[in-house]
């Protein structure tokens, strides 16, 4: 898309890479956000060369309380113009609520609920404002149902979906896309760092990235609320209607044990 900049957290690997790759190579220019700088200059290397797209990155951490203003107010000392922003970055930490670190889950509203909340509404007005560009969130299938062992996820998750849904019907203009992208399990850092990788779940319904941010990046291009990739993730939220949540929660805590 020319002369569009996307702004795109969780830039240094799974998803959130993905979804780089396929906006530059779609000719727009990039804001990669993440936490580890060595990974962003090695990407915004790569997709300058391949792609001739200008790339600006900003190694920050979104569970500082104060990230997402600072990259607003850096990318306005820059004169940069963000016309879609791209929620990616997030985590999870599998294991009991009470049990867990504090911290820890604290930290994960932080990124995956407030910094996402905050950077929608620094960029989002402006976005109205011109009258193009979008919003694209990364979900998780999880937003569906509550996920115990993952408790604080999954509610991040349903928030997430939630609030992607709400603001799609308040913006209403058929050229700014709000999307959620919904997938179940993805092969990526996720899994080993939420300590899932030998859980039911991941053995079970694991996917490769690329479908996944391919599936995702289409859908919010043509202006899909929900994009649920590969038709298991298509189906359960549709048997999710027709089943008792006592059961669901059962089933979801089996899986994740």
């Amino acid at each position: 898309m020319a002369n569009e900049t996307a702004l795109i957290t969780g830039a240094s690997s799974g998803i959130g890479l993905g979804l780089a790759r396929l906006f530059a190579a779609d000719d727009s220019n990039l804001v990669l956000v993440a936490r580890r700088e060595d990974r962003l200059k090695a990407l915004a290397d790569e997709l300058k060369s391949e792609f001739g797209v200008d790339v600006f990155i900003l190694p920050k951490d979104l569970s500082e309380k104060n990230a997402p203003r600072e990259i607003f107010e850096e990318l306005q000392k820059e004169g940069m113009q963000i016309d879609v922003v791209v929620n990616s970055a997030g985590f999870g930490a599998r294991g009991k609520f009470a049990a867990l670190g504090e911290q820890a889950q604290i930290d994960m509203l932080q990124v995956n609920v407030v910094a996402l909340t905050h950077l929608t509404r620094l960029f989002l007005p402006g976005i109205i404002e011109r009258g193009r560009g979008g919003i694209l969130n990364v979900g998780s299938l999880a937003g569906f149902q509550p996920g115990p062992n993952l408790a604080v996820y999954y509610a991040t998750k349903a928030y997430v979906l939630s609030f992607t849904e709400a603001l799609s019907e308040e913006v209403r203009n058929p050229n700014i896309k709000i999307t959620c992208l919904a997938p179940g399990p993805v092969r990526t850092e996720f899994g080993s760092k939420s300590e899932l990788d030998d859980s039911l779940l991941f053995k079970m319904s694991l996917m490769d990235v690329e479908p996944v941010v391919r599936a995702g990046y289409e859908g919010f291009r043509r202006g899909d609320v929900i994009v649920l990739p590969g038709m298991k993730q298509k189906l359960i939220p549709f048997l999710l209607r027709f089943t008792p949540r006592f059961l669901v929660r059962k089933i979801v805590k089996s899986l994740q044990s």
